[in-house]
């Protein structure tokens, strides 16, 4: 392996995050990151065990001195998002992740740099290997599929923690610490469709929406991102009633909580049209680059002649896809009235895939600081596909995080930070989901506040980590572990 980032401070980290970046993690695929953290442990004789669902606990005794201090868990996620460029050839269930420095930021080479949430899973490596830190007793908890369902934390057992005190180290903005976080829910429609056959006197072709930024479906909702698939679907839409458009394939998005990036779909026209059919692409495409000039100037539509597919769908199944998606809300629904510059509502149009047995699946994520906000918009969406003629379901979901603006542990790391760096943190909630939610389910006296470097572009390619703000979360994770007070 080529040691690219151990040139870095704080050393210790880089290297257990170097490491991370050779072992698979892809989300509901985590054995190898499993086999890997329960090697670690043991190899470093510390108390280690899993759960059925495969959450990992590594566990250290205090140091000397420090032995009735409150003991801490410390918690990551193991899996990470799996993008990847289109030119990009890559196997995340069995290649590493290969980091590069650029400037004053951690990138990979065209892909994901699981940065979210390999970054703090290093730290937590670190700290189990350190022998010059003071801390009482600590739990590294790591737990599996965060990315798609929560899935760790919502199958975690009482009991499996012992401690009261939670550093979740799961966030992406240096200097702010988080004492909340939106509940989400994900809304699924699928839209079936009768096959027919492609006749002769059919012009096809290939259109491509590329070279969006996309992003985190929460972080990065409130900075008026493209999304692919309404993209794609509003050229579709303006000229089905002229040229009578039918639609072989839609694909667009792979992840419920990314906006999505790329799109694509293979249609068929009367072959007469086919010159006009490409100067309204050319002059859409002009519009939509001047449309997106500020936030998306990288914005790529391009269409190519293909080969006639296997079959187009019929034509009331291809009307009311493009009206539903056309439809279908995306992006922020509501601002907080409790805490300015804060998104309370979101909607995500994450995804559109041709699957088996003639069907369409749509899949969109909804996030809110309230309850009924979730459940207002989750059902909006679903009654756009609805009136489409949709199967629409929602999965279960998970709750927010209430803030508790009088924690005992946010005090302690507040004046952390305000000692080490001058200044004092911003303290908020994030519209982005935490675990933190069902860990209060399931330990309702946990006291918890998340944390962690500046992160950019997560859930994308473009995914980076900024070199400076690692060693000043690192310095604040040891400082608060040496602030814990005695039991």
């Amino acid at each position: 392996m080529e040691k690219v980032l151990y040139s870095l401070k704080p050393q210790k980290v880089w290297e257990c995050f170097e490491e991370i970046c050779q072992v698979p993690r892809p989300s509901k695929k985590e054995e190898k990151i499993i086999e890997f953290l329960l090697k670690f442990g043991q190899d470093n004789n510390l108390e280690t065990k899993r759960d059925e669902i495969g959450n990992v606990i590594i566990k250290k005794p205090a140091s000397a001195g420090m032995e009735d201090i409150k003991p801490v868990v410390l918690q990551s996620h193991m899996d990470m998002v799996c993008e990847k460029n289109n030119d990009t050839v890559h196997d995340f269930d069995k290649d590493p992740i290969i980091p590069y420095i650029d400037g004053e930021w951690v990138k990979a080479k065209g892909t994901t740099l699981g940065a979210d949430d390999g970054i703090g899973m290093a730290a937590q490596m670190a700290l189990l290997l350190s022998d010059d830190i003071k801390h009482g007793p600590i739990e590294c908890l790591f737990t599996v599929d965060e990315e798609t369902g929560l899935s760790g934390a919502f199958a975690l057992q009482p009991g499996f923690v012992e401690s009261n005190i939670l550093l979740n180290l799961d966030s992406e903005d240096e200097g702010e610490i988080f004492i909340g976080c939106a509940g989400g829910i994900d809304t699924l429609a699928t839209m079936s469709y009768e096959k027919e056959d492609v006749v002769e006197g059919l012009y096809t072709a290939r259109i491509d929406v590329k070279g969006l930024l996309g992003g985190h479906s929460g972080d990065e909702i409130n900075k008026n991102r493209g999304n692919s698939n309404k993209i794609l679907n509003r050229f579709l839409w303006e000229f089905n009633n002229k040229y009578g458009i039918r639609i072989a394939k839609f694909d667009g998005g792979n992840l419920r909580n990314a906006i999505p990036r790329e799109a694509h779909a293979v249609i068929a026209i009367p072959s007469k049209y086919k010159e006009n059919l490409r100067i309204d692409l050319n002059v859409y495409a002009s519009a939509m680059e001047e449309e997106w000039k500020i936030n998306e100037p990288k914005l790529s539509i391009t269409m190519e002649t293909c080969s006639a597919p296997e079959f187009v769908i019929d034509k009331d199944s291809s009307d009311k896809l493009l009206n539903a998606i056309y439809a279908c809300p995306h992006g922020v629904f509501n601002m907080s009235t409790k805490m300015p510059g804060m998104v309370e509502t979101s909607t995500n149009l994450a995804s559109v895939k041709f699957v088996e047995n003639n069907q369409i699946v749509i899949t969109t994520s909804q996030r809110s600081d309230i309850e009924n906000g979730k459940w207002d918009i989750a059902q909006m969406v679903e009654s756009v596909f609805v009136m489409a003629g949709a199967k629409v379901e929602h999965t279960d979901g998970y709750p927010g995080w209430a803030p508790n603006p009088d924690s005992e542990i946010l005090e302690v790391a507040a004046k952390s930070y305000e000692d080490l760096f001058g200044k004092k943190p911003i303290v908020r909630s994030i519209h982005a989901g935490l675990e933190c939610g069902l860990f209060l389910e399931k330990y309702p006296s946990m006291d918890m506040i998340s944390f962690g470097p500046t992160l950019r572009d997560v859930h994308s390619p473009d995914e980076k980590i900024n070199i400076e703000t690692v060693e000043k979360f690192w310095l604040h994770l040891v400082d608060i572990l040496a602030r814990i007070p005695k039991n």
